[in-house]
């Protein structure tokens, strides 16, 4: 007689069930969320200008901005893809502000401040991609200079391609793996039934 396993079956049962529900939970709700925000922060850079926040907020990312830049000053380097080298100035009272690109990663420049527009961005993350799952705090923001200064390269200007919208490649994921999961234990168990036969033959 073919039999089903009962625990192991409802282990994995239990198992595929959830995937499913992930699946739907990244394709029903995270995806349509993620929409509505790319859709605010494609508007944003139309919108009316504002003082730099004084707290990280997502939904200003792109927004116009000024703000003033007090010394002390301090520049830093980070990486810009093929753009080489983002110099930011951090001043006092934690702002920071990007002052341009260059390709030369000797170049040293001097800024005593003053007041900048331009729009917001996200600053350089320096968390892995593990402390960053644990690590809920918002990404610290930084103003994107529009003028260069002199010696520099202009900055990119804002990117919605550089925000992530992967729910629906992770939803297609969850839902293979469901699958996956459901025809391997299947084959299994459809071995396990032809080798209890063969036994039973056998005797």
């Amino acid at each position: 007689m073919r039999r089903v396993p009962i625990v192991p079956t409802l282990v994995v049962a239990l198992a595929v069930a959830a995937m499913v529900v992930l699946g739907l939970w990244q394709l029903l709700d995270r995806l349509p969320q993620k929409q509505a925000y790319l859709a605010q922060l494609a508007a944003n850079p139309a919108r009316p200008a504002i003082a730099f926040p004084h707290h990280p907020d997502e939904s200003l990312l792109f927004r116009r901005t000024v703000a003033d830049c007090r010394p002390p000053i301090t520049i830093r380097r980070a990486g810009a893809g093929a753009a080489g080298f983002r110099l930011i100035a951090t001043c006092s009272g934690a702002l920071q502000v990007q002052l341009g690109t260059t390709h030369d990663p000797r170049l040293d420049v001097a800024w005593s401040g003053g007041r900048v527009g331009g729009y917001i961005a996200h600053a350089p993350d320096s968390r892995s991609l593990i402390q960053a799952a644990f690590d809920h705090r918002p990404q610290a923001m930084l103003l994107v200079a529009d003028t260069p200064l002199a010696g520099l390269a202009p900055n990119a200007r804002p990117d919605l391609d550089a925000v992530p919208n992967n729910h629906l490649a992770y939803a297609i994921q969850w839902f293979l793996f469901a699958g996956i999961a459901a025809i391997i234990y299947g084959l299994a168990v459809i071995r396990r039934n032809r080798t209890v036969v063969v036994k039973a033959i056998r005797r």
